[in-house]
């Protein structure tokens, strides 16, 4: 069994020899292979180099394709910029959305020219061709409408106004839904075998927020994604989510990346056996910092809780998104717990 059909087989709640493996490499792979972040940002040769040569040196089950976070706000007209050497791009703080207007304003979506995506989009065909057929492809589509619409129109006052203004805010969940829907099947039909996408601010506006405003446009996303193509979508919000882990659970997603500040054994009652879990060991306080004696316990503790629930979906995998200097030895570690 290819580690492609490993973890579709484990997404689809088969029985599989294994437990694969799939941590959220990003710019850990730039690291390891001596590459500044910018290079491997905007280079598409660079990216798809660096992330093959991760994928030959560890054997993940699963790779990931992900620049930053503000791909899509930038291709609806974001400012984005390098905030320091070597650190992922990110927004310059200007708000471009300040009023009903201002939404008005805002771009169709183009995931064929605008912004980075095109680069993207490359990038994800050049990866599916130098891996081939056998290796699963994680491609992120982030952000989720809740957090693209803060990136765009401010995190402080786009809170603000879920009390202040509710109508602006469901204004402006609709061109987000919309860039988000449009960006996530491109990467499908270029090649991607799972889409994921962060809603991380939305885990900030407590549960009632969440499921008023978050989770309907969440729900649309996906909706669109499985009316347009057969691939799996999964939701990741950093942090403790306990408090909307059920409601996470209802938004269509086929998967839930989980924290570790989130136990699996919760995520294992919370959610229902058809949503597969991936997760979570710690990146910082085991992956970055621990020995891989470290890491091997901690993975086996992770696979020993969902096989005590009886859980047949699960990845095992990082909690978020791997530190650039995480050492080699801590990530063959981690892979080495699934076969």
């Amino acid at each position: 069994m290819t580690s492609r059909k490993l973890v579709q087989a484990v997404l689809a709640g088969k029985q599989t020899p294994r437990v694969p493996t799939g941590p959220l490499a990003v710019h850990v792979t730039a690291a390891l292979a001596g590459v500044r972040i910018e290079d491997y940002t905007l280079d598409p040769s660079v990216m798809v180099d660096c992330i093959c040569r991760y994928y030959e040196r560890f054997q993940p089950d699963a790779v990931w394709l992900s620049a930053d976070t503000w791909v899509t706000a930038e291709a609806m007209g974001a400012a984005v910029a390098f905030p320091g050497p070597n650190q992922p791009m990110a927004g310059t703080g200007k708000s471009i959305v300040q009023s009903a207007a201002d939404i008005d304003r805002l771009p169709a979506p183009d995931p064929h020219s605008r912004g980075r995506m095109p680069l993207m989009l490359e990038v994800l065909r050049r990866l599916r061709q130098r891996l081939g057929e056998d290796v699963f492809i994680v491609a992120c589509f982030d952000q989720s409408p809740f957090s693209l619409a803060c990136a765009l129109a401010g995190i402080n006052e786009l809170m603000m106004m879920l009390v202040t203004d509710p109508p602006f805010v469901e204004g402006m969940l609709e061109p987000c839904i919309a860039h988000a829907s449009a960006y996530a099947i491109a990467l499908a039909e270029a090649g991607a075998d799972m889409l994921s996408t962060g809603d991380s601010p939305a885990g900030m506006i407590g549960p009632d927020l969440y499921r008023e405003f978050a989770l309907p446009a969440e729900r649309r996303v996906f909706e669109t994604i499985h009316a347009s193509c057969n691939v799996p979508a999964s939701l990741h919000i950093c942090g403790d989510a306990r408090h909307i882990l059920a409601a996470m659970a209802t938004s269509g997603a086929d998967v839930l990346e989980i924290d570790h500040l989130v136990s699996l054994a919760d995520a294992c009652r919370v959610v229902p056996a058809d949503v597969a879990l991936w997760g979570n060991l710690d990146p910082v306080g085991v992956m970055r910092s621990g020995t891989p004696e470290a890491v091997k316990v901690a993975a086996a503790k992770a696979v020993a809780t969902v096989r005590s629930h009886g859980r047949m979906r699960f990845v095992l995998s990082t909690g978020c998104t791997l530190a650039p200097d995480t050492p080699a030895e801590n990530i063959e570690a981690l892979i080495s717990c699934g076969p």
